[in-house]
């Protein structure tokens, strides 16, 4: 008896690795498979409606695919390990194990010139992952811890950074964020990110969604069960199941069919959860709808969040594509490309 319920245990923690899982969505909204053989995707970044690249950290490339012709070609290849990606109009930057560089954007799929904006970042139980380009044209980039708790040697760990798109002139933005895979840019409010905090304590903590306050301290490695929101860290604005790994993030645009606050009443952010090893059975491996309000009386966020796609296997990288439908992709099983609409 005890063999058949460890092999139970295994096969349903195994389960969202295969192709067996059936994404499920809300009434009325439905999941479609778009592409699959992209290997480890990382991120989604939308060209135009038609054209996305795809960070594949297994084979270490970023390709841009095309939905239409469900064509593909490699932008770059021989990287380290790529996280993120993202685009201006006449450049591209990549965020690697440790690196950050910047390449000249010649052409949608030709991209040249490489300059390495910061390198040296320790990788270690986490990474360097996403990079977002701001309107004023600098950039944030997410840093990872190199441990589950620890003192980092180098203060660039476990922290968000700016950097001088330009001249790679970077500093800390925000410390205390322990592994925030993720952020957006809303208009007219801020930033928003998401971070995984430790493993190995129970119900604590919470997966976090955090607004940035810069030169703001979010807690870890100071955090612990008895001491959630450490003196003088800033709390979430929301959370979600422990341990369960909330990740890629975007904000639903306005033409969007997917459900959202009414822009009078705030907005709607969606992001991926891709589930844990860190329970005794699985959790995780969803879609979650957050819905964010500004309280005046307070002058702080809150938030409703909700599941709106179960079963959903191992999604990472999340987007919205310019036509209002929703994007993500899983990490695993070779790698597959999903829409909701």
């Amino acid at each position: 008896m005890v063999l058949i319920l460890l092999a139970i245990i295994l096969a349903r923690e195994l389960y969202p690795y295969t192709s067996f899982f059936s994404p499920q969505a809300v009434d009325g909204y439905e999941v479609s498979e778009v592409a699959t053989g992209l290997g480890g995707p990382t991120c989604l970044v939308w060209k135009n409606e038609s054209a996305v690249y795809i960070c594949d950290r297994d084979a270490g490339r970023i390709i841009l695919y095309d939905i239409t012709s469900t064509s593909s070609v490699v932008v770059l290849s021989g990287l380290d390990r790529p996280h993120g990606f993202a685009i201006d109009e006449q450049r591209a930057f990549v965020s690697e194990a440790g690196t950050l560089s910047m390449f000249e954007l010649e052409h949608p799929s030709v991209l040249t010139n490489q300059t390495v904006l910061v390198t040296g970042i320790e990788s270690g139980n986490h990474q360097t992952n996403a990079v977002t380009v701001l309107e004023n044209g600098s950039l944030i980039w997410h840093s990872g811890s190199t441990c589950n708790v620890c003192d980092e040697d180098d203060e660039r760990n476990g922290a968000l950074l700016w950097v001088n798109a330009s001249t790679g002139e970077h500093g800390i933005l925000a410390r205390g964020v322990r592994n925030s895979f993720d952020g957006v840019w809303v208009e007219g409010h801020g930033y928003f990110f998401t971070d995984n905090g430790r493993d190995w304590e129970g119900d604590h903590p919470r997966e976090e969604l955090n607004f940035l306050i810069s030169g703001g301290d979010y807690g870890w490695p100071r955090d612990d069960p008895d001491h959630p929101i450490p003196e003088g860290s800033i709390a979430p604005i929301g959370t979600w199941t422990p341990h369960t790994s909330v990740n890629g993030i975007d904000v639903r645009p306005p033409n969007s069919s997917i459900p959202g606050l009414p822009s009078d009443q705030g907005f709607t952010l969606y992001a991926t959860v891709y589930g844990s090893w860190n329970t005794i059975l699985p959790q995780g491996h969803e879609i979650i709808r957050i819905d964010v309000r500004f309280d005046d009386s307070r002058s702080t966020y809150t938030t409703e969040v909700r599941q709106f796609v179960s079963d959903a296997g191992t999604p990472l990288p999340l987007a919205f594509n310019p036509n209002g439908d929703l994007y993500y992709a899983t990490f695993g099983n070779g790698g597959a490309l999903y829409k909701v609409s």
